[in-house]
């Protein structure tokens, strides 16, 4: 399993999160909502600090990352996080 950010998703973050140098982004299960890889689940986000990241990467100095206990979540499949210039939003994908 891999975890990659491409530079301007990452800038995408950065603006609409106000984020700053050293800030996290958490990304995680939550029960609800549309799409992903478990009927009944979605991917959420919020800035917080990390406990035991089992997926990570850094870019634009802000650590992007996944808790061990949300890695079920993408089922042994990758985690890419780009951004649709054409849309101006991200685009997850996991496979």
């Amino acid at each position: 399993m891999e975890m990659s950010i491409t530079k301007p998703a990452a800038k995408w973050f950065i603006n609409e999160l106000n984020l700053e140098e050293n800030d996290a982004v958490r990304f995680f299960a939550r029960y609800g909502g549309f799409g992903g890889v478990h009927k009944g689940f979605s991917l959420a986000l919020d800035k917080t600090a990390p406990n035991n990241p089992g997926l990570q990467v850094k870019e634009e100095g802000v650590l992007f990352y996944v808790e061990e206990s949300d890695i079920w979540y993408f089922d042994n499949k990758d985690f890419h996080i780009k951004y649709s210039r054409k849309f101006d939003e991200i685009d997850y994908v996991i496979k």
